[in-house]
């Protein structure tokens, strides 16, 4: 929707005796629609909208945020705003000025090619429930469900000196999953490993066939997993799919090169990270062949955008080239704090929320391997799909991951199906051993919409993108 409140009207409300002062209003619905066991069972639709105000006085942020947008409402949280930062002036460890803030003025749009009216109900709940009745291919699929959540958001921000940007986003979750059972045996197969499969796009995103071809599979893989071995144990080559290459990405590269992390604003609550300020331009993150790009000018990946909630604009960026570490996911406000480089990444989850550093589109770049290339390379290894579960420590540092469904890789060959592949590592050891990366063909585009971090905490969306690519010597074990 398009925002009708004149936001510049509101900031002339403002009467504080700020160095800066900005608005931030965001309206947001949320409309789910899931078919469980042949039951659709969510099909609300709940929105909010409110405006963050924010001022900047004696070199420190106040903000307050309401949902009441008339001038006096405005005028009073702008009020409490300036108190917060005349409170924490007394506290600073940073003086800032106006260009934490720069202007910009612009517009974005998520890209779709069909009316939004398309994604109606009725549409929505058909396709889901032919979805789930293709996932139902066996008595034995003793569990099933198929969702989409439509997420629709405006945002607008002006500023004292001159920002003025507005963006709307059209956004998408969608997951498919079933869940096979005989006797003590259970196992469960999704679409991208538990909500991975998030995009900006429209109704044009739902082949029918192309979904309904996937819930076959999806079901089939599933009633598969049940006769399979147990992945085995030992230091071995892996290749993993680009829908597990997205957790990989987001848990040992995403949270740990966040600068406010990095400068210690994390410890207390989502922990620290072992990347340290000195790290840039020097740190050997990964192999030469890594690189990992912060992208959100890419067309429909789930968090992609213009600008920042801080109004800086956004552009590509490469934070690791050729494995060395370059460039941090900092925000304006870090960059200065830190005198690293940094990114377009200040964002909040809505209006009632300060913006802090957080990813967006973190993407490892594709290389020139077809994937029977990266199979080929392989005598002894296993080939990894969709993410099952995860555990990282404070650091970002020692990981374990485990994915729904693997593959053995014998002598260059994709041989028989083993469930419950797992693996482990230490971050910059464990991307030093990418000896191979998919080209484009490889390439898949994947999101998550509950990345969570801050006090109070902000859950928010983020996308990620990779090919496959393969590791060489990881510790692979099986087991639930």
């Amino acid at each position: 929707m398009k925002l009708d409140i004149v936001l510049k009207d509101l900031l002339n409300a403002v009467d504080v005796p700020a160095q800066w002062v900005g608005l931030r209003e965001v309206y947001e619905a949320h409309t789910p629609r899931m078919i469980r066991d042949g039951v659709p069972v969510a099909n609300g639709r709940s929105t909010t909208h409110g405006v963050m105000v924010e001022v900047l006085a004696n070199g420190q942020f106040g903000y307050y945020g309401t949902p009441d947008m008339t001038p006096q409402g405005v005028a009073r949280a702008a009020q409490k705003a300036y108190k917060q930062a005349q409170i924490a002036s007394q506290h600073s460890i940073y003086a800032f000025d106006e260009t934490a803030r720069p202007s910009f003025q612009g517009d974005y749009q998520s890209p779709y090619t069909k009316d939004r009216d398309s994604l109606s109900a009725g549409n929505l709940n058909t396709l889901l429930l032919d979805a789930y009745n293709h996932l139902k291919v066996s008595d034995k699929i003793v569990s099933a469900s198929s969702l989409c959540q439509v997420i629709e958001t405006s945002f607008r921000f002006v500023s004292s000196n001159g920002s003025d940007i507005n963006q709307e986003f059209l956004m998408l979750e969608f997951d498919l999953s079933a869940t096979a059972a005989d006797g003590p045996s259970q196992q469960t197969r999704t679409f991208g490993g538990m909500r991975g499969t998030c995009r900006q796009m429209g109704m044009e995103y739902f082949d029918k066939y192309e979904i309904l071809a996937n819930a076959n599979r999806i079901g089939e893989q599933a009633l598969e997993l049940l006769d399979a071995d147990d992945c085995p144990t030992g230091a071995m080559d892996v290749v993993i799919a680009p829908d597990q290459m997205m957790l990989q990405i987001h848990e040992s590269i995403g949270h740990a090169l966040e600068v406010d992390r990095i400068l210690g604003d994390e410890r207390n609550y989502a922990g620290w990270s072992f990347v340290k300020l000195e790290d840039f331009g020097k740190l050997q993150y990964g192999s030469k062949i890594m690189n990992i790009t912060f992208d959100p000018t890419m067309e429909s990946e789930f968090a992609s955008y213009a600008y920042d909630d801080g109004g800086l604009k956004a552009t590509k960026e490469y934070l690791i080239k050729e494995g060395i570490l370059v460039r941090g996911l900092g925000g304006q406000e870090s960059q200065i704090r830190s005198g690293l480089d940094g990114v377009a990444n200040f964002r909040s989850s809505g209006w009632n929320r300060a913006p802090i550093d957080r990813m967006a589109n973190i993407n490892l770049e594709p290389g020139d391997s077809t994937f029977d290339e990266l199979i080929g390379q392989v005598k002894n290894g296993v080939y990894m799909e969709s993410n099952k579960s995860w555990s990282i420590d404070d650091y970002r540092n020692k990981f374990q991951f485990g994915c729904e469904y693997g593959k053995l890789i014998e002598n260059g060959e994709l041989t028989k199906t083993v469930k419950n592949p797992n693996y482990r590592g230490i971050s910059t050891p464990f991307w030093n051993n990418l000896k191979g990366v998919g080209n484009r063909d490889t390439f898949g585009i994947y999101g998550t919409p509950n990345c969570g971090k801050g006090e109070p905490n902000q859950v928010i969306r983020v996308g990620h993108a990779s090919p496959a690519c393969l590791f060489e010597n990881i510790q692979v074990f099986g087991g639930v």
